[in-house]
């Protein structure tokens, strides 16, 4: 068999360049490509979506829910690597998480007998690796970063061998000295991957900033750093990666939407900002609404941003002229693995003049897919064949010929696996190390884990060191982004794993031992080692 996907190859070369349309601009306006808002959000479920089956009439998200009727909904969308980092690392570069280049994941890389081993560890090495802010630069775009980072690495946000002072007072000017020294690394580091413009960052989730007072969302200090960001570039073509917390945890309303508005990961305000409807606003909307009792108001705030960002957009004379990507950084429902739960996400694209191909693009689309789409759509054409893993999906979204990929490649912890027609197989390998590794090894090793989550105030997911370890961390019972889905899943810990998605789209009846499917099993397995054999480190199938 041809592989038809190989890295680099984005679209066949018969594929005629797809016309950009360029909507009117305000007199005067020297900008006449497209501008882009990336809009990424933390841990949505398909709940949270109006237009889905699961979410029907239950939200009150008024902006959202226009986007996505004038928009068009990506129905067949995957993440690559469904966990916070790696999948940001997909969009920024269009790369397969395994192509990180960071010390951290090349140590990790070693120490795991040259597997690598994709988690919260493949950053982007800034001045080393390309992203599509330096594509775009290179463009004439004017790029921003905003909101959450958990992708750029940035050293100087941890201190070696000192375990955070939860306790600290962000007020004490020593504290507030560090925070600010950290927050300024964490800029530069950031404009070096690649942006002009980089403010309001939190380097990781609120939880996990190292100090309990600052542990608050603060949705309106994103925002405002993104109409200033507008406001600064309007007369130029612009991107902007707008990165929320939300509705990611802290979700309780005293860390989240009736926190101080003054608090901030770099530190506490002097004025708190004032760019969206106000905080005591949200709770009475969602009791008019009819859903008080539900949590809306987190996702009401973050709403509410993207309300804001429009706004600017129009007040500027800019919004004809802009294209919207709303991407939900991966699945929720089997988080942490590589099953349909976990890799199914949520996005749309959203332009004034709407898209050729309607309200929905059911082609596969792959997160590693945005950079190369949003390059063709800002140039006519697409300039990233060598540098990508990516394919451009432009010519779908405007209704021209498009041949998809034949298969889908993921990657997250020790697990691999691809999807065929209708057929996913799934592959988990551990080390040498990990297989041979004694019981009193084991409980050490869950010990150690325990007390790195309590070191940032997090509670212990498991005590049973006897348990197999997880598919995204070698942690007995695994990590606390995959546990929930242990119990729900019988064969979850088989090393191979075969699925009929078609009959068995809960993945609940492993087939790979079924001599009748032992043909379409090796089948998978010759594809999967193809896309292995074209990336960094080892894994045997």
């Amino acid at each position: 068999m041809i592989r038809v996907y190989l890295r680099g190859l984005l679209l066949l070369c018969v594929f005629s360049s797809i016309e950009v349309t360029n909507a009117s601009t305000s007199a005067g306006d020297k900008n006449t490509k497209p501008n882009f808002i990336f809009f990424i959000a933390d841990d949505m479920s398909p709940h949270m979506f109006n237009n889905l089956p699961q979410g029907k009439g239950k939200n009150l998200t008024p902006n959202l829910d226009r986007l996505i009727s004038e928009g068009t909904f990506l129905s067949n969308l995957y993440v690559a690597s469904p966990v916070c980092t790696p999948s940001r690392y997909n969009v920024l570069t269009g790369n397969y998480a395994s192509r990180a280049e960071n010390i951290q994941f090349l140590n990790s890389t070693k120490s795991n007998d040259g597997q690598t081993v994709i988690q919260w560890n493949s950053f982007i090495s800034p001045g080393k690796e390309k992203t599509i802010g330096h594509h775009l630069g290179g463009l004439g775009y004017k790029t921003g970063f905003v909101g959450k980072n958990h992708v750029v690495e940035s050293v100087s946000q941890l201190v070696e061998n000192e375990k955070p002072n939860l306790d600290a007072d962000p007020r004490d000017p020593k504290i507030k000295a560090l925070l600010e020294y950290r927050y300024e690394a964490l800029q530069k580091n950031i404009k070096k991957s690649g942006f002009d413009f980089a403010d309001s960052l939190y380097h990781n989730n609120p939880n996990w900033l190292g100090i309990n007072a600052l542990a608050h969302q603060n949705m309106d200090w994103f925002t405002d750093a993104g109409l200033r960001f507008i406001d600064t570039y309007q007369k130029e073509p612009f991107f902007l990666y707008f990165a929320t917390t939300l509705p990611h945890s802290p979700t309780d309303p005293e860390h989240s939407w009736k926190s101080d508005p003054r608090i901030t990961a770099k530190g506490i305000l002097e004025k708190a900002p004032n760019v969206q409807p106000s905080r005591d606003s949200l709770e009475m909307r969602v009791k008019e609404a009819g859903l008080e009792d539900t949590g809306q108001e987190n996702l009401l705030w973050l709403d509410d941003a993207l309300g804001a960002l429009v706004d600017k957009l129009k007040s500027v004379g800019q919004l004809d002229n802009t294209i919207i990507v709303f991407f939900n950084d991966h699945g929720q429902n089997a988080k942490g693995t590589l099953y349909q739960g976990g890799i199914k996400s949520q996005a749309f694209v959203w332009r004034k003049s709407g898209f050729k191909c309607g309200a929905i693009c059911d082609v596969p689309v792959s997160n590693i897919d945005f950079m190369a789409t949003i390059l063709e759509l800002a140039s006519g054409e697409n300039p990233t064949k060598g540098i990508s893993d990516g394919y451009s999906f432009a010519p779908a979204l405007e209704g021209k010929k498009y041949q998809p990929r034949e298969s889908m490649y993921f990657e997250l912890g020790y697990v691999r696996a691809l999807i065929k027609g209708k057929y996913k197989y799934l592959a988990i390998r551990y080390p040498e190390y990990g297989k041979k590794m004694t019981l009193g090894g084991r409980k050490k090793l869950l010990e150690d884990y325990n007390n790195f989550r309590a070191s940032f105030g997090s509670d212990a997911i498991n005590h049973d060191h006897t348990l197999p370890f997880g598919h995204l961390e070698m942690i007995p019972g695994g990590g606390g982004a995959e546990f929930a889905t242990y119990s729900k899943k019988s064969g979850i810990f088989a090393p191979d794993q075969l699925y009929d998605l078609e009959v068995d789209p809960e993945e609940l009846n492993n087939l790979a031992d079924k001599p009748e499917y032992q043909t379409v099993l090796k089948e998978l397995k010759k594809e999967l080692v193809e896309y292995i054999d074209d990336l960094p480190g080892d894994f045997d199938i």
